[in-house]
């Protein structure tokens, strides 16, 4: 990670260290899976109220033993810190909005090996953890879950069914709210390209691939709101990614705005 950059672009925060590093969430212990290896989970969230307690709920049902979560609040005017607060083990806020700093910066703070970004509208299955714990080995350097929307409309299961294939199939590595990856190789590859609001995790995931290979799992789904969709439209957005995607590959995409919906 270019360290220079972080501490010259991050915006002014606090830390807030919620609870000791211990199982987060109401699963009976009978339950729970004796753990391999510790995990953090790092959620960036920019006024996400109406969607981050699940995403955190969802979280403390899982079976798996052994994990950190953190919070990176960037940017907010809404209730969004107070949603986190007391619901993960560290909540960072931060003055202003940027993806990628509040990435970056969770990354720097975990205390784990294995790393898992989530979006803070996507939610996962309560052995989802304890899967990736089992299946994402030193091999791998980058990986998602199956990706699923949250609600049943025929198209966007037509959708996913499409993105997952392009993933499960190899021919691009991309994101479904979740990427998973080793810290030091996240380290190594610099991290979250900060100056990008789009198409930062492919160019993330593209970069960490020097390490290993891209691991796709089809065992557990990752559910993700289609807010965005339903706001802008289906065809119109599948267009957008499809140009983006071209671009990204012939033209430089730091101009390029992603527009908040919330």
């Amino acid at each position: 990670m270019d360290k220079r950059g972080l501490l010259a672009q991050t915006p002014v925060f606090s830390l807030i260290k919620q609870k000791k590093l211990r199982f987060l969430g109401s699963t009976p212990a009978k339950t729970r899976t004796t753990p391999s290896r510790m995990i953090s989970v790092i959620i960036p969230a920019h006024n996400e109220e109406h969607y981050l307690e699940k995403t955190l709920e969802a979280l403390s049902r899982q079976e798996y033993g052994w994990f950190e979560v953190i919070v990176v609040a960037n940017g907010c005017t809404d209730q969004t810190v107070e949603v986190a607060r007391g619901r993960c083990h560290r909540l960072i806020v931060l003055s202003q909005k940027n993806l990628g700093v509040a990435r970056n910066l969770g990354a720097k703070m975990a205390r784990s090996d294995l790393l898992i970004f989530l979006d803070a509208d996507t939610l996962l299955e309560p052995d989802a953890l304890r899967i990736i714990a089992q299946e994402f080995s030193n091999e791998y350097a980058a990986g998602t879950l199956k990706g699923q929307p949250d609600c049943s409309r025929f198209k966007y299961r037509v959708l996913y069914w499409l993105k997952n294939f392009v993933h499960w199939s190899g021919l691009h590595g991309g994101s479904s709210g979740v990427i998973v990856c080793w810290k030091k190789h996240f380290v190594r590859a610099g991290g979250f390209d900060e100056g990008l609001e789009v198409r930062e995790n492919s160019h993330l995931i593209r970069r960490l691939l020097r390490f290993g290979r891209y691991h796709f799992n089809s065992r557990v789904s990752a559910t993700t709101s289609m807010r965005r969709y339903d706001r802008q439209g289906c065809a119109r957005m599948c267009w957008l990614w499809l140009k983006l995607w071209f671009q990204s590959w012939f033209g430089d995409l730091r101009a390029r705005r992603y527009e908040t919906v919330r």
